[in-house]
């Protein structure tokens, strides 16, 4: 099988979606693997890094995308998608809701996704987004606290003792609040009840404070808080617009907000994306972040984390091709959004407005 991996276009992504061992792995089994020259150079991989491990190295990004599998950090650009061929098979984070021309140009091609935000273990978790919103979550504290200083139009609070409230959870919120807590803040978390609540009101014991998600919650922890980070993840689907724009003015000028569910349209009415390079915008008198890639922040330790989760599903489809890859594993086929020009996702089809098919029945047909 035909791997390649294209470096990455979009503004301030500098993750490598595998490591020079991961693709020379997959050469060593006689897969024919090809990588666009310089693009580990961000994580700090030469193209001298993957040929030593039996990676072709090419000049262009149409030579990559020729392949049977692209693997991908993050979902084509414009200028990435004019390279893909037809039926094609496309592994990278996609967040198809908030990308709805790209996903009718994926269907119009007929190209096979498989994305790495939906991918689920046998126990249900996301094991390569799981790591990802770690490091975002613990971003999303340090970013949020250089904000803060009055030389960055913050406030000019100090993250210890500094209001902090988190909405989510899940991994990131998690990690945001774990790095809260050792860094002195004082936290507040937001969910929905369940199993996930409830383990980080044990973990986090007597150190935080955690509430449900209710209008009257929602408001009182909002009003006058320092910090609030959205950290919600809805598979497949869209983010709860839980905070007005009241909300946001009620934080009082100079707060801020770190959006980190901002693939999913975001937390907040005032919501919308921004860059590494120009990270902040002031709405309502608040600092607002909104960057859809934070971990590309520490593009190392990110690329490092992804390869490891990644490099076993490349395997599987390369190995044992897609049909079979994921019969046998139904978290795996979880991940799989697009089909044969159809939608195979339920909360994608949902959130597109187009039809749901079954991905067994096309499978089977394979």
């Amino acid at each position: 099988m035909r791997i390649g991996l294209p470096k990455e276009s979009k503004a301030g992504e500098l993750r490598v979606a595998l490591t020079p061992e991961a693709l020379g792995a997959l050469a060593a089994k006689g897969h024919e693997v090809v990588l666009e020259s310089g693009a580990g150079q961000g994580a700090g991989f030469t193209d001298a890094d993957y040929a030593a491990q039996g990676v072709g190295i090419v000049d262009a990004p149409a030579p990559a995308y020729r392949a049977d599998v692209v693997v991908k950090v993050k979902a084509p650009t414009d200028a990435d998608w004019r390279h893909l061929q037809p039926n094609a098979m496309l592994l990278c984070f996609l967040n198809l809701p908030s990308s709805r021309e790209l996903a009718a140009t994926l269907l119009s091609q007929r190209i096979t996704t498989l994305a790495y935000d939906t991918i689920e273990d046998r126990n249900g978790r996301l094991p390569i987004l799981a790591p990802m919103s770690v490091i975002s979550g613990e971003l999303a504290i340090t970013m949020g606290a250089h904000t803060l200083l009055a030389s960055s139009g913050g406030r000019g609070v100090a993250i210890k003792g500094a209001r902090v409230v988190i909405f989510g959870a899940g991994n990131v919120g998690t990690a945001a609040a774990k790095m809260a807590l050792a860094l002195g803040a004082d936290v507040t978390v937001i969910s929905n009840p369940g199993m996930r609540m409830a383990k980080l009101a044990h973990q986090l014991g007597m150190n935080a404070r955690t509430a449900a998600v209710t209008p009257t919650a929602v408001t009182q922890a909002v009003a006058g808080a320092d910090l609030v980070i959205g950290a919600i993840n809805t598979r497949g689907g869209p983010t709860p617009k839980l905070l007005t724009r009241a909300h946001i003015r009620s934080m009082g000028e100079g707060a801020v907000l770190v959006d980190v569910c901002i693939d999913g349209g975001g937390i907040a009415e005032t919501s919308r994306q921004t860059t590494h390079s120009n990270p902040i915008y002031l709405d309502e008198g608040v600092l607002h972040i909104g960057i859809p890639n934070m971990p590309a922040a520490v593009p190392r330790s990110a690329s490092l984390a992804l390869s490891a989760a990644i490099a076993p599903v490349v395997e599987a489809l390369a190995t044992k091709g897609l049909a079979t890859a994921l019969r046998e594993d139904d978290g795996l086929a979880s991940g799989l959004q697009l089909f044969a020009g159809q939608v195979t996702h339920k909360s994608v089809a949902s959130v597109l407005g187009r039809p749901w098919v079954d991905p067994d029945a096309l499978l089977h047909a394979c």
